[in-house]
């Protein structure tokens, strides 16, 4: 078989990305095309040894259910919210089998819950309002969230945008303790980590950006394609791309 030019691959790597959809928050297309360092936490184990105690449960932003259907056996009163329309059908259909209902929230102000309803809300990667957080948690319940913090994958958005500057937003360990601690929440432990990614192909980066689109406001195959080419340059040149990832974690209690 004829090996493939350096613009014969650019052009395979980006079409096939671009036809690609993810289900949930899976993305099966980009496996083993990147690897990321582990973190100096574990959310899973953390929040497992609090839903083994809790009586009721809120998991926000669920996705498509799979890491909250992980995590079984569940509280009797568990409940999920989504707010990411394509999500819900998947999420339903794998939670509800569980005993959860799933909720679609795309206000973070104004959830559908009683004040002081759950004992335990976790929350992966999900936007929340401290002081509705608050409302509904029950005295003396932990609120346990890991984020994706303002810094996450600076390089990329720069090596894409250049010198366009997107919106400058402070969003890291201190800043979201601050808020949860004036809404009335004691910070019981937070962490900050910025581990490592290496990319291998540039389709992992097409898929990943057309997927999660506020990751780079306004990306575009079209719009973008000569500093696409750029990075496939310089992943066919050292074999890869390094880019860091933005992550925090903190447990709260009210």
């Amino acid at each position: 078989m004829k090996e493939l030019t350096s613009d014969e691959k650019f052009d395979l790597y980006v079409s096939e990305a671009e036809k690609r959809s993810i289900i949930g928050w899976n993305f099966p297309y980009n496996k083993e095309r990147y690897v990321t360092a582990p973190l100096t936490w574990s959310y899973r184990s953390i929040v497992l040894l609090y839903i083994r105690k809790a009586k009721s449960l809120l998991d926000m932003g669920t996705g498509g259910g799979e890491h909250l259907s992980e995590l079984i056996p569940l509280p009797r009163h568990t409940c999920a919210t989504e707010g990411y329309e394509p999500n819900l059908p998947v999420a339903t259909k794998k939670l509800e089998p569980l005993g959860v209902k799933v909720f679609q929230c795309e206000k973070d102000e104004d959830l559908p819950f009683k004040d002081e309803e759950f004992e335990l809300i976790i929350n992966r990667h999900e936007s929340y309002s401290p002081k509705e957080v608050y409302r509904i948690l029950e005295s003396g319940g932990y609120f346990i969230t890991q984020q994706v913090g303002a810094r996450n994958n600076d390089l990329l958005r720069k090596l894409i945008l250049g010198d366009e500057k997107p919106e400058c937003v402070e969003w890291n360990a201190v800043s979201a303790v601050k808020e949860l601690e004036k809404a009335g929440f004691i910070v019981l432990e937070y962490k900050e980590h910025y581990p490592l990614t290496r990319i291998f192909d540039v389709g992992a980066v097409v898929y990943h950006l057309i997927n999660i689109k506020w990751e780079v406001p306004g990306f575009s195959i079209k719009k973008h394609k000569t500093q696409l080419r750029y990075i496939h340059e310089i992943i066919e040149k050292q074999g890869y791309l390094d880019l860091y990832d933005h992550r925090f974690f903190i447990k709260a209690q009210k």
